[in-house]
C-alpha cells in the first residue's frame, strides 16, 4: 500500500476513535441556562466537614449553588458568608418557614447575597378557605416594600398544605397579588400527587422564576402510601421530564433548579447531581 494512503487511513482511524472535542460535543437543551442547587439538608455525610469544606465538596459534586432554610443559618449567617465567598458555591435562596418569617427571610436573603426567599402559603383548616388565602396574601403583600427595596424576590409554594392544589388557583393567587416581587417556587415533584407537571409548568408559565427537583412515583404512593412516592431515584418515577422540559422551553426559562430530595453522603449528591443533568437536559 502505499504510504502516503497508509498514513491517511492511519489518520482517519484515529480521529474516529477519539473523543469528541468540547466544541464538537452537543449541548444539552438547558446547557447555560439551568443552574443546579440544592436544599442543605440533604447534605448528610457520615462524617460532618467545617462549612467551608463542606461548600467545596458540594461544588465537587457538581452544584453550583444551595439553599439553606432559616434555621440552619441561624446567627451565622457572616460565617455562611463566608464559606459561600471561599468556595464559589452561591447561597441563591433561602426557604421562609412561614408567611410571618417573611422580613426575617428577605433580610437574610440579602446578607448571603441570594436573591430570593421560598415562601410557603399555609393555610388554617378550620377556617373558610378564603379567609386563609385573603390572610396570607396581604402577609405576603406587606413584605413587598421591603423586597423591593433589598432586590429579593418571594416565591410562593404550596408544599403539601393541600393550598394551591391546582395550577389555576396558583397562577390566580400570584396574579391576585400582582407584584413583580411575587412569584413562584415551581415544585415539580410535589405537583404530581394531585396533577400533571408539566401542566402545572404550562399555567403557571413565566410566573416560575426557580425550580425544586425531585421525584414522585403513582404506583408507588398508591400501593405504599402517598410519602412513599419519593421514595425513587430521579428520572425513575412518574414524571414526564421531556413533556416538563418542553414547557420550560417555551417560556425560554433560565435560573436556579433546586434538588430536594432524601439527603445523603457525597457519592449519593453526586448521583443526584448527574441525574439532574440528565432530567433537565443540562449536561
Amino acid at each position: 500500500m502505499n504510504p502516503n494512503r497508509r498514513h491517511i487511513l492511519a489518520s482517519a482511524a484515529a480521529a474516529a476513535l477519539a473523543p469528541l472535542s468540547g466544541a464538537e460535543v452537543q449541548a444539552g437543551q438547558f446547557t447555560g441556562k439551568i443552574r443546579k442547587s440544592l436544599k442543605w439538608n440533604m447534605v448528610k455525610p457520615a462524617t460532618p466537614l467545617p462549612l467551608v469544606e463542606a461548600f467545596k465538596k458540594l461544588r465537587e459534586c457538581g452544584f453550583e449553588g444551595v439553599e439553606p432554610n432559616l434555621s440552619d443559618v441561624g446567627e451565622k449567617a457572616e460565617e455562611w458568608l463566608a464559606a459561600s465567598q471561599a468556595s464559589g458555591l452561591v447561597i441563591d435562596g433561602t426557604v421562609t418557614a412561614n408567611t410571618t418569617s417573611l422580613e426575617q427571610g428577605i433580610r437574610l436573603t440579602k446578607q448571603l447575597g441570594g436573591d430570593s426567599t421560598l415562601v410557603v402559603a399555609r393555610y388554617a383548616p378550620d377556617k373558610p378557605i378564603m379567609e386563609s388565602w385573603k390572610t396570607s396574601q396581604d402577609q405576603i403583600r406587606a413584605g413587598i416594600p421591603l423586597a423591593q427595596e433589598l432586590g429579593i424576590k418571594m416565591l410562593v409554594e404550596n408544599v403539601w398544605a393541600t393550598f394551591l392544589i391546582s395550577p389555576m388557583d396558583m397562577a390566580r393567587y400570584i396574579d391576585e397579588i400582582g407584584s413583580p416581587w411575587v412569584q413562584v417556587h415551581f415544585d415539580i415533584g410535589n405537583m404530581i400527587r394531585w396533577g400533571i407537571a408539566e401542566h402545572w409548568a404550562q399555567v403557571l408559565g413565566p410566573r416560575s422564576l426557580k425550580l425544586d427537583i425531585k421525584e414522585y412515583d403513582l404506583k408507588k404512593a398508591m400501593s405504599e402510601g402517598m410519602g412513599k412516592g419519593f421514595d425513587v431515584p430521579l428520572g425513575e418515577g412518574s414524571i414526564n421530564w421531556p413533556a416538563v422540559r418542553a414547557e420550560l422551553a417555551k417560556i425560554n426559562f433560565q435560573g436556579w433548579a433546586a434538588a430536594e430530595m432524601q439527603g445523603g453522603d457525597w457519592d449519593y449528591l453526586t448521583d443526584v447531581a448527574r441525574r439532574m443533568d440528565k432530567v433537565l437536559d443540562i449536561g
